[in-house]
């Protein structure tokens, strides 16, 4: 088992899945803390990449395209500090990092796991009930019904129409951007049937979103409508075929090869003082496991 423990979180991984515990620090955002601990597994991933830093390195994990609702709903416009595939590592373990790194990307190696999109959400979304305030309006979710409930800062048209109950059925598509610049952000629901898209200032099926500590927080509630609809590879019918498993590149003896190198390598950390004796004794047995 391969283990890196943060500030900003802990991430732990047993060869088949990768658990994501979010810190307690002051400085972990509030939609990580309130999205909990994520269980992704393996075959989500399509690699892990470890950045050094002046003063703080980032470790990565890359999704497959189509895995996770979340990255689905939000489209890739979480910001670093939202972004829960995301670990700031203090500079004194950098060595651990990078053998985390190198641990996951061994095992998609090992085990032929493709890189390419997938035909099935892979991770469950958050769980439901949910309800977010935020913006001009309150957005809740209880697994079959969308609940729109306006505030004072509502635009006057848009609130005397009242509040809506979207039923799960009638929604086609959910996005979310957030506030940029000048520009305000939002929580959209496209509906079957509904008129052709006005500001969401005035869209009865949006919620307009400022800039605020809380507007990140209506990404959950996207993830969550987005994790109960049809799959985006079903768009071009439904007779999508599942995309092949691919074999591992390199025959068994040089995974063998790279196992060796990854202990010679643990030795060094070890004698360099980067690894302690635990860590060490962890990572270890983690690689002989594997051979």
């Amino acid at each position: 088992m391969a283990e890196i423990i943060q500030k900003d979180g802990t991430w732990a991984f047993d060869g088949d899945a990768l658990r994501l515990t979010p810190g307690r620090d002051k400085n972990v955002s509030l939609l990580r803390r309130t999205l909990g601990e994520l269980v992704v597994p393996l075959g989500a991933l399509a690699g892990a990449s470890f950045e050094h830093g002046k003063k703080s390195g980032r470790l990565r994990l890359r999704l497959r395209d189509g895995a996770d609702p979340l990255l689905q709903a939000t489209g890739g416009r979480l910001t670093e500090p939202h972004d829960p595939y995301q670990l700031t590592v203090e500079s004194d373990r950098y060595g651990v990092a990078e053998y985390f790194a190198d641990e996951v990307r061994n095992a998609l190696l090992l085990d032929g796991v493709p890189s390419g999109p997938v035909t099935e959400y892979l991770l469950s979304g958050p769980s439901v009930p949910l309800s977010v305030s935020a913006g001009d309006g309150t957005a809740g979710f209880d697994g079959e019904h969308v609940r729109l409930e306006w505030n004072w800062k509502t635009e006057d048209a848009k609130a005397a129409a009242g509040a809506r109950t979207i039923p799960l059925a009638g929604i086609t598509g959910v996005e979310w951007y957030p506030a940029a610049g000048l520009e305000n952000g939002h929580l959209r629901f496209t509906v079957r049937g509904a008129a052709t898209k006005a500001p969401p200032k005035y869209d009865p099926n949006a919620v307009e979103l400022w800039g605020f500590r809380k507007d990140p927080l209506m990404a959950l509630v996207a993830a969550a409508v987005q994790a109960r609809l049809p799959h985006p590879s079903t768009a071009d019918g439904p007779d999508v075929p599942a995309f092949p498993r691919q074999l591992t590149s390199s025959p068994v003896e040089d995974d063998h090869d790279v196992l060796l190198r990854r202990l010679r390598e643990l030795g060094e950390l070890h004698r360099d003082g980067v690894l302690t004796d635990e860590e060490f004794t962890m990572a270890k047995q983690a690689v002989l496991k594997r051979m």
